[in-house]
């Protein structure tokens, strides 16, 4: 009987354990998400990302440099994309469902100085926003690597 009571107090201890282990890694994830929303926090959470992305779109249709690029694409449509896509990237809650860069831009034709244009409205959208220096380079910095995409020409 003593042997039986030492194998269930281990079982018990085992499961105690491991339950422990399930907490504290919860709690951990909840930390780490907590932590990682700190760029969406700072571009003003939801609403100041639809503000950004609505003021991208604005200025990128009204210049001459790239406004030829977005004939074709309903600017309701590109910035409700934007605005999931930088929610999600930013640690918000959003999850960007769109086209990969890709196949969106296989046929636009954009060279570098396209993207450099649309870099700068976006960085005039989000000074429009109050957005600071620092988080508008941690956006640009996960925007960026999307260049070898979108670059087509």
């Amino acid at each position: 009987m003593n042997h039986q009571a030492s194998l269930i107090r281990r079982g018990v201890g085992a499961l105690v354990c491991a339950a422990v282990l399930m907490v504290m890694q919860a709690l951990a994830a909840g930390a780490a998400r907590a932590a990682d929303d700190s760029l969406y926090r700072a571009l003003g959470g939801e609403e100041g990302i639809t503000r950004i992305s609505a003021g991208l779109v604005e200025r990128a249709y009204a210049d001459e440099r790239i406004k030829h690029i977005f004939q074709e694409t309903n600017p309701r449509f590109l910035a409700e994309q934007l605005r999931k896509q930088f929610c999600e990237l930013s640690g918000g809650p959003c999850k960007y469902d769109g086209e990969n860069m890709k196949n969106s831009h296989a046929k636009l034709a954009i060279n570098k100085a396209h993207f450099n244009a649309l870099v700068e409205d976006l960085q005039a959208a989000m000074d429009a926003q109050g957005v600071p220096f620092i988080a508008q380079n941690r956006l640009l910095a996960l925007l960026a690597p999307m260049h070898r995409d979108v670059i087509t020409r």
